[in-house]
């Protein structure tokens, strides 16, 4: 093995080095050969050194000056949109897809839509990539509204974020033997686990354990439940914990919980109860415990601290099991030191402020808005949605327009108010408070315009404004009313084009490099004669012929004509040949037994 270089090694280490990293394709080999000769070592070590001596040398890639922007400017992303929809329907259906209208304004000079790639090659954006922009700006035509930039929001405050976490008791279950609910220690022998019925026993019998954790001050909240893990009882969990209990401190609505994936964490009954209660719900990914390890401890903590207190006391009802789990809580946490801020968890709660601690609506409306779904409901054309037979007032709803959806929710505090089910600006879940709009005497409105009084009109929605933005742009206006003038000389055929007429429709086709085709070698088609080898298809019979032909000429035929004609056709005859011999009969030429002057063989005959 290869001790420490020396500097003219290191030197010839360099050397190689560079050669190697200079060198083509398929000469890299010989070099390490080379070097691996010269020094007296193997290839795999002069490779290994050449990779230290070389390492420190080597400058770090530089960060693109332009990661993370759009190579795709407002402007350009304005001009797609307004081509896009000057070719759309008035039912909204486009004609003109999105890669035909980048092709023609690039074809015109209008936009450049390109990036220029970290080897200085520029490159034309792709049509996602532009989609992509489009949406960033507010331009798409279906689909105005873009989130917001987010910043990720922490652990600010007690009460700001919870974590909870169900867990099945590992050491006790609640049997049902008659009248007998009493607690008892799991046996092995009752629950072996490869008896798939044993395994259904342990999830409906055994006692579980859900725990709550506050973010900020790690106070801690048990509660436990049998049936196993289901969205009623996590329903029913995060009821009990929000509510006061004794004199305990912890309590309240947080603004956000924290759970694992799963069916019991994101069904309706939880997930309904936090709408109506404005809690954002996170869903932490799968596989990702260090998301919640603050409760993931708190269920080690409370397995060790509090049940293994349970086999020494007589314990016979779920209400004893949570009455001491109570008891247990509010010991812990008024004396138990954190480790993160050096105080009992209680003591770190209470710094809560006024505003910071949101009271809970009674126990029993609670559990009423567990079971009441968000209905979806259609802005109607005067900013107004209807819900629970009322109709309520959504024009404060940042960003709405008529026709869209929006979730509904009731309001646990305000009964006379609902609410509408947004996204902020974060991505999270945000309620705003909607206004129910009372009626008068003859069931108008109040608040309504009064008819030849009063004008009213609502406030453009960001739509709108992007709206009116393209069409001056279209129009080359300066205002609403320019771009209606200009829009009737339009329609009259005396104003200009759309942009001033700088869309030539036809120009990406004569600049076009159309490139010239060499002529195909092909297979003539042979084709018969039809008079020499076809058949003849239209062909009468011989007798009728014979009629024919004496009708045509105004007397029966002789003994001569009917010999010569079964001679020549016995059977049947062509159609040609009947005005022939018409003709030459009515010459008077009866008596020749040779063929008669004038006739033509049809068909080869």
């Amino acid at each position: 093995m290869m001790a420490t270089p020396n500097p003219a090694q290191t030197q010839r280490l360099v050397h190689y080095g560079q050669a190697v990293a200079a060198a083509a394709w398929g000469r890299k080999t010989a070099i390490y050969t080379e070097a691996a000769q010269e020094l007296g070592l193997s290839v795999q070590t002069v490779i290994r050194k050449i990779g230290e001596v070389t390492a420190k040398t080597t400058a770090p890639r530089k960060r693109r000056t332009d990661a993370g922007t759009s190579a795709l400017t407002k402007a350009e992303a304005a001009r797609i949109a307004l081509d896009v929809m000057e070719h759309m329907r008035k039912n909204g259906k486009r004609i003109m897809s999105m890669k035909d209208a980048v092709e023609e304004l690039r074809a015109n000079g209008l936009i450049r839509a390109e990036r220029i790639t970290g080897d200085g090659e520029v490159v034309p954006l792709s049509v996602s990539a532009i989609v992509a922009a489009l949406r960033k700006y507010r331009f798409h035509p279906d689909q105005l509204l873009a989130p917001a930039p987010a910043i990720r929001m922490a652990s600010l405050h007690p009460n700001h974020c919870w974590q909870i976490d169900a867990s099945r008791c590992v050491m006790y279950y609640l049997p049902k033997q008659g009248n007998d609910t009493g607690l008892r220690v799991a046996d092995h022998t009752d629950y072996y686990e490869n008896k798939p019925k044993n395994v259904a026993r342990q999830v409906m019998d055994s006692l579980w354990r859900y725990v709550v954790t506050d973010h900020t001050s790690g106070a801690i909240f048990v509660w436990y439940v049998v049936g196993g893990e289901t969205g009623g009882n996590l329903a029913e969990v995060f009821i009990q914990s929000i509510h006061q209990r004794g004199t305990s401190p912890f309590y309240g609505v947080p603004r956000m919980v924290m759970l694992d994936p799963g069916g019991a964490n994101t069904s309706p009954p939880f997930l309904n109860l936090c709408k109506a209660l404005r809690v954002h719900v996170q869903i932490n990914k799968p596989k990702n415990p260090r998301a919640k390890g603050q409760v993931e401890k708190a269920q080690d903590i409370v397995e060790r601290s509090l049940e293994s207190a349970f086999k020494l006391l007589t314990l016979e009802t779920l209400e004893q099991i949570n009455a001491i789990a109570l008891q247990w809580a509010q010991w812990f946490n008024a004396t138990q030191v954190h480790t993160r801020h050096d105080m009992v968890r209680f003591s770190a709660w209470m710094r809560i402020a006024p505003d910071q601690l949101v009271l809970a609506p009674g126990i029993e409306l609670c559990r009423e808005l567990a079971v009441s779904a968000p209905l979806t409901r259609v802005v109607n054309d005067f900013h107004e949605v209807e819900f629970l037979g009322e109709t309520w007032d959504v024009s404060g709803v940042p960003g709405v327009i008529v026709g869209q959806k929006l979730q509904i929710v009731r309001n646990a505090w305000r009964p006379d108010s609902a609410q509408a089910v947004g996204v902020d600006a974060e991505g999270r879940e945000c309620f705003h408070v909607l206004e129910r709009k009372a009626k008068g005497d003859f069931g108008f409105h109040e608040g309504s315009a009064i008819v030849g009084e009063t004008y009213k009109r609502h406030a453009d929605t960001p739509a709108q404004r992007n709206l009116q933005e393209i069409e001056l742009l279209a129009t080359g206006a300066k205002t609403a009313a320019e771009a209606a003038e200009v829009r009737k000389a339009m329609a009259k055929g005396k104003g200009p084009q759309i942009m001033g007429g700088a869309i030539d429709p036809l120009k990406r086709m004569r600049d076009a490099v159309i490139p010239t085709y060499l002529p195909r070698r092909g297979t003539e088609l042979e084709v018969a004669n039809p008079l020499a080898n076809a058949e003849v298809l239209d062909q009468v019979d011989t007798s009728v012929a014979i009629l024919r032909i004496a009708k045509r000429i105004g007397r029966a035929i002789t003994r001569e004509e009917n010999r010569f004609i079964k001679g020549r056709w016995p059977d049947v005859m062509p159609e040609a040949q009947i005005d022939a011999l018409v003709a030459q009969f009515l010459r008077g030429d009866a008596g020749q037994t040779e063929p008669f002057e004038g006739l033509r063989a049809v068909g080869g005959a």
